[in-house]
């Protein structure tokens, strides 16, 4: 059973213009008005959004949106996270997970360790193996490769979401093939589409001074687009809570939009929240707040207008919030992720597994219908009352 969601936002959302004992201020008020005529957002529009502090009022906005897209279901699907190393060549400065190949908590999997754990997994019912890693300095891309072939020779009906568009870069230059190349070799592996990650910020002054090692912001983009005209699909995100302003926060999500327009090979986006401790911005700045946080669903729904799905990665914002983020335009929890290194290394306090039942409870809470999908959002099950 199939169903997609890409509908014209161009049809008329009903917003109700007051609320309670509080009219919408002028910028609600033309932003509204912009959504109800089909006008797309400007960058304008997007700077003007973060002025916004009546949540309420802006949360309308993005929920009207969201229930355009997908009604009143909130999807979720039951996934394993590996990451396969620790190990990189990047050495980000907002990275807590990374190490250098001689560090003592450095490690590597085999991939008859990343096959056991998948194995291992199987009886979750697990529909998605995710696979995002370090760039090691020593391991070949056949390395690579062979994880994802005996995966799928091991497992042919499980999805494999692998490799962010930062770790393809990397694959290309220590094989010496073209991004294509690259992309097409793990597709014949068995690679199904890409995870969001390595986006970062795109503006590039930025980048040069959080991770001036990684990818650039175009070389991103690059990736991404190379990867849906293959027909893979992939998800994307934005880090904040770093050293970006608001401007490029906007900046980034309209390349994003960009891109969209020209592919439509983005499923979902997802805002990360940075998570200072253990990386060297530990003692300079804090990990944003729940406010932060919702402000964030918002304005990537609002702006993100041919993204079918926003998500809540509930590992890194928490549960409560996950939860609150339904109600403000998210439409997606992720899934029962099993295992979770990356956030975790950066102090995250929240657990590294929930079970599906309990997904479930948490999106009943909040009057909306569960959906179970798979990596391609087609429907496996829709949990009615």
């Amino acid at each position: 059973m199939k169903h997609t969601y890409h509908q014209n936002l161009k049809c008329k959302i009903q917003v109700s213009t007051s609320y309670g004992d509080f009219q919408l201020n002028n910028n609600i008020q033309l932003i509204n008005n912009k959504i109800l005529s089909g006008e797309r957002l400007s960058k304008e529009d997007g700077i003007n959004l973060f002025k916004i502090n009546d949540i309420y009022a802006l949360g309308n906005l993005a929920n009207n949106v969201k229930k355009k897209k997908t009604g009143d279901y909130v999807f979720f699907n039951v996934n394993l996270h590996i990451n396969l190393t620790n190990v990189c060549v990047s050495r980000c400065k907002f990275c807590a997970f990374s190490r250098d190949k001689n560090d003592k908590d450095a490690y590597s999997m085999t991939a008859d360790e990343a096959v056991r754990r998948a194995i291992d997994s199987l009886p979750l019912g697990i529909t998605e193996v995710h696979i995002v890693s370090g760039l090691h300095p020593d391991l070949p891309f056949e390395y690579y490769v062979d994880i994802i072939s005996r995966l799928k020779e091991k497992m042919p009906k499980i999805h494999i979401q692998a490799f962010t568009a930062v770790e393809i870069d990397y694959f290309s230059q220590i094989s010496g093939r073209s991004i294509k190349d690259v992309l097409i070799i793990l597709k014949n592996a068995g690679l199904g589409s890409m995870p969001g990650g390595g986006a970062e910020i795109f503006n590039s002054k930025v980048r040069e001074k959080v991770c001036p090692k990684k990818a650039s912001g175009e070389k991103w983009l690059e990736v991404m687009e190379t990867a849906h005209t293959l027909g893979l699909r992939s998800n994307a995100t934005l880090l904040y809570g770093h050293l970006e302003s608001d401007e490029e926060i906007i900046d980034h999500l309209i390349s994003l939009r960009n891109l969209q327009d020209k592919t439509d090979g983005f499923q979902a986006f997802i805002p990360l929240p940075f998570h200072p401790k253990n990386t060297e911005f530990e003692n300079t700045h804090k990990r944003p707040g729940a406010f932060e946080n919702l402000k964030m669903y918002m304005i990537a729904r609002l702006m993100l207008d041919n993204f079918d799905h926003i998500k809540s990665f509930w590992i890194m914002v928490g549960l409560d919030i996950a939860q609150l983020s339904l109600n403000f335009g998210v439409d997606d929890l992720d899934g029962t992720v099993v295992e979770e290194k990356i956030t975790h290394s950066a102090g995250a306090e929240t657990e590294q597994y929930i079970s599906k039942q309990e997904l479930i409870s948490l999106i009943r809470e909040t009057g909306h219908t569960p959906v179970e999908r798979d990596t391609l959002y087609n429907v496996i099950k829709i949990y009615k009352e």
